[in-house]
């Protein structure tokens, strides 16, 4: 019996219990140890304890014409290096590229069932073309999520979604960025990613999928439309984009700022994606203020007179 056999009996030797108030929760059997993802023990443990804060903003004493506020002479003086997109031989290049490029990206879980009742829970994150959970719209209140489709096999999620016009969203957290990592194995079909995740479903109220219980910001979201994309020298779609209708945001309490309506940095304590297998969160903040014309014009015909004559 090879390892994959072993794990997949493993899998289905794993038992649900229902708690109550409509949760539920996996068990795992006794299938021997699970991994532990100390790959990094030799750097700093991680620091429960930062959160949150404001600062200045790096150039805080900026006017307007000043270009950057701060030079960066070992950035600025080199010189450029230049993939061509257009050229499918750079495809490979362009994935790894990209996402350390654009940068940092939300990240959430996406949960779904199949026609016939099989969950699918599946860690999504702003890529481009695959895995992108990023809000489109306040009005509808709208996101999109998108799949990079590989000729191996189907997305299951890209398949649930299709097929049942349901799904959720689960903003990933601190406390739940191990588990959801997990979830991203290329399992069976038929492998139940809540079981290996341990994380807990909570009942959605107009959609069937579950939501995630230990994540503090929730969403049920119905299948509005979808797009396949492909090459211009194919017709073989590479991409799938879809768009969700966001019907309700459930979102803690315990998180939300005094005024009832915004988000708590310090205690949402969101994660988001690098590069590579890099995470990361957010420590820092500061404002800018929102630029009316007002405040510019006169400024502006200062530093276009040199220009203009």
């Amino acid at each position: 019996m090879n390892a994959a056999q072993k794990a997949l009996i493993c899998f289905r030797s794993i038992t649900n219990t229902v708690t109550g108030t409509g949760h539920w929760r996996a068990r795992v059997g006794s299938c021997g140890p699970s991994p532990r993802f100390n790959s990094s023990s030799a750097r700093p443990s991680f620091n429960h304890n930062a959160t949150f804060s404001y600062v200045q903003p790096p150039a805080a004493e900026w006017r307007f014409g000043d270009g950057q506020g701060r030079e960066l002479p070992d950035v600025n003086s080199s010189n450029r290096k230049t993939w061509d997109l257009s050229n499918p031989d750079n495809m490979r290049d362009s994935y790894r590229l990209l996402t350390s490029a654009i940068i940092p990206r939300p990240i959430a879980l996406v949960s779904t069932l199949s026609r016939d009742g099989q969950p699918n829970l599946a860690p999504f994150r702003f890529e481009f073309s695959p895995l992108l959970p990023l809000e489109v719209s306040h009005n509808p209140p709208m996101v999109s999520v998108s799949f990079s489709l590989s000729t191996r096999r189907p997305k299951d999620t890209r398949e649930n979604i299709l097929s049942t016009k349901e799904f959720t969203i689960s903003i990933i957290t601190e406390n739940i960025i191990e588990a959801a990592n997990s979830t991203s194995v290329e399992s069976p079909a038929s492998i139940d990613e809540w079981i290996i995740s341990g994380l807990t479903r909570e009942n959605s109220t107009t959609v069937k999928p579950p939501l995630v219980r230990e994540s503090p910001i929730g969403m049920e979201c119905e299948l509005y439309s979808f797009q396949d994309i492909s090459l211009s020298s194919s017709s073989e779609p590479t991409t799938t984009i879809v768009l969700g209708l966001i019907k309700k945001i459930h979102v803690r309490e315990s998180i939300l700022n005094e005024d009832g309506a915004t988000i708590n940095l310090s205690k949402f304590r969101p994660v988001a994606r690098l590069g590579g297998t890099t995470y990361a969160r957010v420590l820092e903040g500061f404002d800018l203020p929102r630029i009316s014309w007002r405040a510019v014009a006169d400024r502006y015909d200062e530093l276009a007179g040199p220009r203009r004559r």
